[in-house]
């Protein structure tokens, strides 16, 4: 179940490639708040997570929770990231409550020396070559996004996230899929993530509106199908 969640966060922080571009406008706004409800196979609800953006002077602020209740662990996350005008990442926090086990992390990304410093609430710390420009997972989506308005899909890259993960995205069809009761068109998008030690495939649903706001994301298990629905 912990792979789980990881899956369903990291597939929302979707990645892209392409620098952004000096002036070319966010499609999404300042203050938006979006939330998604975890749906097990059956249909029936395991939690919430919610997304925030936030402009800032010199950039944006990101913000996602994860809140969810199992039988035996009850799940609590919250990740903070902030980024600068080109959507380059500058930190990352990462606060993980799974039952009695608790992690906490910051990343620091110094994109002149190309280095992305981890460090952990007990002390461990270590240090990750990055590419240029640099994006954390959270940050990925809203460029993603942008980068999905402007009728680009970015090519296969790396994202980090604490650890290194690489993307691949393609697109599949447009197809009609039901959001609140109402039928709405998205672009279907297949996901190939690879972590150190997972690889996962997954489905997103990409509404076609200005805003290119992720409507649906589908997770493939053993038990059964993973479902993440937009709620507001």
């Amino acid at each position: 179940m912990r792979l789980l969640l990881s899956c369903v966060i990291l597939t929302l922080f979707l990645c892209h490639s392409v620098p952004a571009f000096a002036g070319e406008a966010a499609p999404f706004s300042d203050g938006e708040v979006l939330t998604y409800e975890i749906t097990w196979p059956s249909g029936l609800s395991l939690g919430e997570t919610s997304f925030t953006a936030r402009a800032t002077p010199t950039g944006w602020n990101f913000e996602a929770r994860v809140s969810a209740n199992l039988p035996t662990l009850a799940i609590s996350d919250e990740y903070r990231s902030s980024a600068d005008a080109e959507f380059c990442s500058l930190k990352l926090e990462k606060k993980v409550r799974h039952g009695k086990r608790e992690v906490d992390e910051t990343v620091t990304y110094d994109q002149t020396k190309r280095l992305a410093h981890r460090k952990t609430r007990n002390g461990e710390a270590s240090d990750v070559e990055i590419q240029p420009c640099t994006r954390d997972a959270l940050t990925f989506l809203y460029v993603l996004r942008r980068e999905l308005a402007s009728g680009r899909i970015p090519p296969p890259e790396d994202i980090n996230f604490g650890w290194q993960y690489q993307i691949s995205m393609t697109y599949a069809e447009s197809v009609e899929i039901e959001v609140g009761g109402e039928p709405v068109m998205a672009d279907r998008m297949l996901v190939d993530l690879t972590g150190p030690k997972s690889q996962r495939s997954f489905e997103v649903f990409v509404g076609r509106d200005k805003a290119r706001t992720p409507l649906l994301m589908r997770v493939p298990f053993e038990l059964g199908t993973f479902s993440l629905k937009l709620l507001k």
